[in-house]
């Protein structure tokens, strides 16, 4: 996250990014399902959008999501199908990274305190790890050692009640954890209550606080996944898994509160919504001016753009991630590459985005990985 801002600063303000890394590995997570055996790197070269073949980078359970550490010689992954009574002791893994060769050693393991942790942060000052327990339905949070370690779990929130969809939301499930720009607070958007929730942080003593008030809510039946924040730090969008929306808060960073701004449909406008559709992953742009989400079934990514006044959206594209469900996509570390994972057809796609309108243009071959749920960029050195 801290490399992500760094670059955003320096598009935002318009110096060229000549001194800044072009060359990066890539770090994919993914169900292991045979034949993918846990986290694959691939080298990304950011000047030319080309991504070599992918090899296997460690051997690990259901390494679904991952996150680095500010300083971008750690990462650490969860394992989402781990269960602290059917495998005590593992949840989340650190490891140190070769920035040369790409190389990952595990350091340590740890227990999330719930079963299906589906997601993870870290803060901005390296103290602590916060996990989302989607099977659980809680929060996490597991000290950070200097040497990149995971030291002891902190605290654990449980999450109660419920909504309306009988078939998802009988129980909470906790679907993201995101920090706020200062640090202060964790926002966890709940697939289950139909809730972004707001906790306080404190991360040096690795423990999480609800929030009063203790978040928003979100139309019945949406089923909030995950967020992102406009880079002002003025603006959270929210994607709605069950029923493709993105909605629009206002954040007020002094109060911890979220005010409800917009909700507008991921489709495009002559598209209507079917059963089978879903959503999956939010990234704003670091420049502020556009906002991309994806849709599984529909196999696409919506590409929105944001008025910075009001943080309104229009939808200005909907582009096929050109393979099957893209469970996640990302930016590069320039703002100029969108990668999407596509998880069942098992490749990665690479897209040129268009630095005036923000549109995609898909690039290069297809990438194969197998299974692939999210990616990571580290600057190669």
């Amino acid at each position: 996250m801290r490399l992500r801002i760094t670059f955003a600063l320096m598009l935002a303000s318009g110096l060229a990014t000549a001194a800044a890394p072009t060359e990066f590995h890539v770090y994919f997570g993914t169900y292991s399902k045979a034949p993918s055996k846990g986290i694959y790197r691939a080298r990304f070269n950011a000047a030319t959008g080309a991504l070599v073949p992918v090899e296997l980078a460690a051997e690990m359970k259901d390494p679904s999501f991952l996150a680095l550490h500010p300083n971008g010689r750690f990462l650490y992954a969860i394992e989402e199908s781990s269960d602290p009574k059917r495998t005590p002791g593992r949840g989340v893994s650190a490891y140190a990274i070769d920035a040369k060769s790409g190389a990952l050693t595990l350091l340590n393991t740890q227990s999330v305190g719930s079963p299906g942790p589906c997601h993870l942060t870290v803060d901005r000052n390296a103290r602590c790890v916060l996990i989302a327990n989607y099977g659980g339905g809680s929060v996490a949070a597991i000290a950070l050692l200097p040497d990149g370690k995971l030291g002891a779990l902190g605290s654990v929130l449980q999450h109660t009640g419920s909504s309306v969809n009988a078939a998802r939301q009988k129980a909470p499930h906790a679907h993201g954890i995101y920090l706020s720009p200062d640090n202060r607070f964790a926002l966890v958007p709940d697939l289950g209550l139909d809730r972004v929730l707001v906790y306080r942080l404190d991360a040096a003593k690795a423990t999480l606080t609800a929030h009063d008030p203790a978040g928003a809510a979100l139309p019945p039946g949406s089923g909030p996944r995950h967020l992102a924040f406009s880079p002002d730090g003025k603006f959270v969008y929210v994607i709605n898994e069950l029923l493709c929306t993105m909605a629009v808060f206002k954040w007020d960073a002094a109060k911890g509160t979220l005010t409800d701004v917009q909700n507008v449909s991921t489709l495009p406008a002559d598209e209507p919504f079917r059963p089978a559709y879903s959503t999956a992953e939010v990234f704003a742009h670091p420049s502020g001016k556009f906002l991309y989400g994806s849709n599984r079934g529909h196999h696409s990514i919506a590409v929105f753009a944001i008025d910075r006044a009001s943080g309104k959206l229009t939808q200005i594209q909907n582009q096929s991630t050109l393979g099957k469900t893209p469970r996640n996509f990302a930016l590069d570390p320039t703002g100029t590459w969108l990668l999407a994972e596509n998880q069942d057809s098992g490749n990665v796609a690479v897209f040129k985005i268009d630095a005036a309108t923000g549109k995609l243009t898909p690039t290069g071959p297809l990438a194969e990985v197998a299974f692939p749920v999210s990616a990571v960029f580290v600057p190669r050195r």
